[in-house]
């Protein structure tokens, strides 16, 4: 594939994002993903970790992430939090599904006994949630394992950086569940792996068999004192990140988790989704 320029990209997805939003205006539809997720050149969608918009409630996560065209969203605790009784979590997944999102999964749900084992299964199974993006601990493996064929749910481990001393990177994780049942796999987060000095494509490539989501983002540097950055204006090597998802048959989601501007993350947002958008149509 031909090197294109940030600028580029960021034409088309300037030009992708006016659309959705004179869309809004004329009160038709937005523009989403799924018209080729599955059936053009990629077969995954891009989706919401709800952790970029912590300060909001439910119903602004929802609607911020309707205003971005993403069809797919992960829920951290802070939007349902996992004590919840589970007739108010599943009233909360009823709320989202019928904003038109679909409600995939939760997390990062961090997990250091038996208990929160149990309860974060519970959890997703009273959401309808088909997976988990979770820290278990690593003696909790075998038990996370149980838990999975038993509900039927998967279990995408978060690797978190240089500052995480069970998974700071994905092969961290992959050593660890590759011979466990495989609804145990990867959650790859391509801002952390770089940040601990690890190429996020390689790494997909290496880990391809088990990994399950992907949270995507930018980083201002290969080191452990990298920060978010809108997508395009780090050093991660981005449409060699694309073409590698592409070239894979990735068929889940990449989620949109940016840290940056707590109080105001929309801008940035929408900056970082529509360079990936305009980076896939590129292809």
């Amino acid at each position: 594939m031909a090197k294109l320029g940030r600028r580029d990209f960021l034409k088309c997805g300037a030009l992708g994002l006016a659309a959705s939003s004179l869309g809004k205006r004329m009160g038709g539809p937005v523009s989403s993903d799924k018209r080729t997720a599955g059936t053009g050149p990629y077969r995954f969608e891009l989706g919401m970790a709800s952790y970029s918009l912590r300060a909001f409630s439910l119903d602004q996560v929802i609607e911020m992430t309707k205003r971005l065209a993403l069809g797919r969203i992960v829920l951290k605790s802070m939007h349902l939090p996992l004590e919840s009784p589970e007739s108010e979590v599943a009233a909360a997944a009823r709320k989202v599904r019928a904003a038109g999102l679909d409600l995939y999964g939760c997390g990062v749900v961090y997990m250091t006994s038996a208990a929160e084992v149990e309860q974060g299964f519970r959890y997703a199974q009273a959401a309808g949630m088909r997976m988990i993006i979770g820290a278990p601990n690593p003696e909790l493996l075998g038990l996370v394992e149980k838990k999975a064929r038993e509900f039927d749910i998967k279990m995408a481990i978060h690797n978190h950086g240089p500052e995480d001393k069970l998974y700071p990177t994905p092969d961290d994780v992959y050593e660890k569940i590759a011979n466990l049942d495989p609804r145990i796999g990867l959650c790859i987060d391509i801002g952390h792996t770089m940040r601990a000095g690890v190429d996020p494509s390689e790494a997909a490539k290496k880990c391809a068999d088990r990994v399950l989501d992907f949270h995507v983002k930018d980083v201002t540097s290969a080191a452990k004192e990298g920060e978010t950055i809108e997508m395009g204006r780090g050093v991660i090597d981005l449409p060699k990140f694309a073409q590698t998802v592409v070239e894979l048959g990735f068929a889940g989601t990449l989620a949109f988790e940016f840290e940056k501007d707590e109080k105001d993350p929309l801008p940035g947002l929408a900056e970082s989704v529509g360079y990936l958008r305009g980076l896939l149509r590129s292809f």
